[in-house]
């Protein structure tokens, strides 16, 4: 699976260990926000070129974080098409994807430790959606978006 990866300055180290471990399972992972130590950054950029990527199918999917992640989540929602999910720990992380079909996984890095966050990450990316009643919501989700997407604000 190809999955982007973007964060602020909270998230690098996190970051950096979650891209580290899922390219050793097989996954191809690019980065969104190549910071360097040191470097400051604001969150709404990450999330949205991640939500941006995913949206147009560069990535399949995609992980986010910031010292929450909640902020970074919430600029990557802005995206349309974009399903983005806060978790802190893994049955949240699975659910996300199998009720919601989350296509972004969004950490914070000062909320939750990296073991943890790589049983998140598992949970979300071996998890698949399950359609059905599910899909209805979704779908109500993508009709909220979209009768959005036609104004101008």
């Amino acid at each position: 699976m190809i999955i982007g990866f973007g964060c602020d300055h909270a998230g690098l180290e996190l970051k950096k260990e979650l891209m580290e471990y899922l390219a050793s399972k097989g996954h191809e992972c690019i980065d969104y926000s190549p910071l360097k130590e040191g470097e400051k950054s604001d969150y709404p950029i990450a999330g949205r070129a991640v939500g941006e990527a995913v949206a147009a199918g560069e990535v399949e999917k995609g992980v986010l974080v910031c010292g929450t992640g909640i902020g970074i989540s919430l600029t990557a929602n802005k995206v349309p098409g974009v399903r983005a999910a806060v978790c802190s720990e893994p049955f949240s992380a699975r659910m996300s994807v199998c009720h919601n079909d989350a296509n972004i996984i969004a950490v914070g890095a000062r909320v939750i430790g990296v073991e943890l966050a790589k049983m998140i990450v598992d949970e979300f990316f071996s998890a698949g959606f399950e359609g059905g009643r599910h899909q209805t919501r979704v779908d109500m989700i993508k009709a909220t978006e979209d009768n959005y997407s036609k104004y101008s604000f």
